[in-house]
């Protein structure tokens, strides 16, 4: 893709046409049915003209209007995991095990808005300190341990 070309003209308006194209009302609703795609492939899915980082200002936008920013970023660990981790959670038994959660945390931490960043450091100590079982693969935002280590806290 060129990137420059996914910048130009009212890029948002384009994005929103896309996905109601597709038969979604929300940005939203198409990222939940596609709960572990990485960002780069829900804006290939878009098209060749987005990238991950307008569809993750959309659905921040949605986010904040809806005051699910919390689920939003539980979103986003989904896909991080399901892309750095395709089966599962790792046993974390050596440093290379480590480095490479810490990298799928860190990645996550890139995009979480920055209201949601202390929660977000919390939450990867505990599970770089209390790891979750190998092969944990959390299918959405609404996973049980998720919820347990990033509730909902909205306005």
């Amino acid at each position: 893709m060129n990137e420059g070309r996914s910048w130009r003209g009212n890029w948002a308006t384009r994005l929103y046409e896309r996905v109601r194209e597709r038969g979604y009302a929300s940005l939203t609703a198409f990222a939940d049915a596609h709960p572990t795609l990485p960002l780069v492939e829900l804006a290939e899915v878009l098209g060749d003209d987005f990238n991950a980082v307008q569809v993750f200002k959309g659905l921040v936008d949605e986010a904040e209007r809806s005051h699910q920013v919390t689920r939003l970023v539980r979103g986003q660990l989904v896909r991080e995991l399901h892309e750095s981790f395709p089966d599962g959670w790792p046993a974390v038994t050596n440093d290379e095990a480590r480095m490479e959660v810490a990298m799928a945390l860190g990645s996550w931490f890139g995009f979480t808005p920055v209201t949601h960043q202390g929660r977000v450091d919390r939450v990867s100590d505990a599970l770089l300190a209390t790891p979750p079982p190998p092969g944990w693969r959390p299918l959405g935002p609404d996973d049980e341990l998720l919820l347990t280590l990033l509730p909902d806290e909205e306005v």
